[in-house]
């Protein structure tokens, strides 16, 4: 469906992740600001990334970097895996080079001002996916009759 979210919550984007993106509210968790991350990883949108990563964390270099990923990575869908205090797990699938890769993270955030920011995130081992686990194009299909051939 073109009207939900990329985040994977099956909310309608405007009532998910679009109000956060465009700037009208903040994410009020951790997991919520993770989905909007990955839907402006998804969408490139560099000025979201960089405004909702601490700013002791952001390298100088940041916005072309983020700016070069964005141009060369297709984001696919979004698993969250655990949500607990300010840590989020997540596997997120995305092709880059006509290659299907996994990030699976533990992504660590910090509430300051009123708002939740990312920090930093401990990249672990890919996810090992049975064929009746759901299919990593977020089609909700199973991947034995998607893309487990």
């Amino acid at each position: 469906d073109k009207h939900s979210c990329p985040c994977g919550s099956r909310k309608a984007y405007a009532e998910c992740c679009q109000p956060f993106l465009n700037g009208a509210a903040f994410a009020r968790t951790p997991e919520q600001l993770m989905r909007s991350r990955y839907t402006a990883f998804h969408q490139g949108n560099v000025d979201y990334l960089l405004a909702t990563q601490h700013p002791a964390q952001r390298q100088p270099d940041a916005r072309q970097t983020l700016t070069e990923t964005a141009r060369q990575t297709e984001w696919c869908s979004l698993r969250v895996l655990n949500a607990v205090d300010n840590t989020v797990e997540f596997v997120a699938f995305y092709r880059q080079d006509s290659h299907l890769n996994q990030l699976h993270e533990i992504s660590q955030f910090v509430h300051e001002d009123g708002r939740w920011f990312y920090t930093t995130g401990a990249h672990l081992a890919p996810i090992q996916l049975g064929r009746n686990d759901p299919c990593w194009c977020g089609s909700g299909k199973k991947l034995k009759k998607c893309h487990g051939s």
